[in-house]
């Protein structure tokens, strides 16, 4: 059986970045695990439509459990909580919350990801680039904890387990400038006058050439059901109008119907560029 390990930073990043890969590789029999490094617990309710705003004020711990949750069954993945507290997003000059995901030592929070690592035996694993694809703390120490635990997992740490090697590892490049503005010229060929324009243009500009070292494209045309219901259910963060449903399926479907990835890693034998992220990798 092929096993894919995916390791995010909070809950709703899985649905956000490669959710139809997930679901897609799940419903082909792949063993599918998501890994949320922290709880989301310092976060806010980000959707001004949240009506039960005072489960978030009473529990916001809690309700980000059961979005997950339900997040988790509309990809038909599986889910494990590596259990470090949410560092939040504090303005310039603050500082994190004590005791947070990116205020402790590598060699604490990296760990428990050795570990499960070890049990899971994945042959591939996902994560972000160095950048964090955007620099919250926790995304940037979600690239450090799971690169040192890749490396430790494959020798040393004894009482972790035995020795895992993963085969390929990738970096999520969800979001390029190159799909941004495919996308666009889409959109604009046929509603050239809607008044959400003007943002998707300035975030173009913004992402320039980003994402341009992808190597591997995943279709996952089929799959783009599975990942709005997924998004949904982090209803708490994403607002029903928001950006991730700006494009049409169809529109996806004849423009860009992939999830994006760069090989950062591999001890495979195969060729890049390259449409399935267990291209060359070995089963035993």
């Amino acid at each position: 059986m092929r096993r894919l390990l995916t390791v995010h930073a909070h809950p709703d990043d899985e649905s956000s970045k490669g959710a139809g890969t997930l679901a897609r590789y799940a419903a082909e029999g792949a063993q599918v695990t998501v890994v949320s490094c922290t709880g989301g617990e310092s976060g806010s309710v980000l959707n001004e439509g949240f009506e039960p705003k005072h489960r978030a004020e009473r529990d916001m711990t809690g309700l980000r459990r059961v979005e997950m949750e339900q997040a988790r069954a509309a990809l038909g993945v599986e889910h494990v909580w590596l259990g470090y507290v949410d560092s939040g997003l504090p303005d310039e000059g603050e500082p994190l919350r004590e005791l947070s995901f990116a205020t402790l030592p590598l060699d604490i929070t990296g760990r428990p990801l050795v570990r499960l690592i070890r049990r899971l035996r994945p042959h591939v694993v996902v994560t972000y680039d160095e950048t964090g694809g955007y620099p919250h703390p926790d995304h940037i120490r979600c690239h450090e904890v799971t690169m040192w635990a890749v490396e430790h997992a494959a020798a040393g740490l004894p009482e972790l387990g035995d020795p895992w090697e993963v085969q390929k590892v990738y970096f999520d490049r969800s979001m390029s400038g190159a799909r941004l503005r495919a996308l666009l010229s889409a959109v604009e060929a046929v509603t050239p006058d809607d008044d959400r324009l003007p943002f998707m243009r300035e975030w173009a500009e913004r992402l320039g050439e980003r994402g341009e070292t992808m190597t591997t494209r995943v279709d996952v045309g089929p799959y783009l059901p599975a990942r709005d219901g997924a998004l949904r259910a982090h209803a708490s963060q994403v607002e029903p109008d928001s950006r991730f449903f700006f494009w049409p399926h169809e529109l996806l479907l004849g423009t860009w119907p992939t999830d994006d990835y760069e090989l950062a890693r591999s001890r495979a034998t195969h060729a890049v560029p390259e449409d399935d992220l267990f291209a060359g990798v070995e089963e035993e």
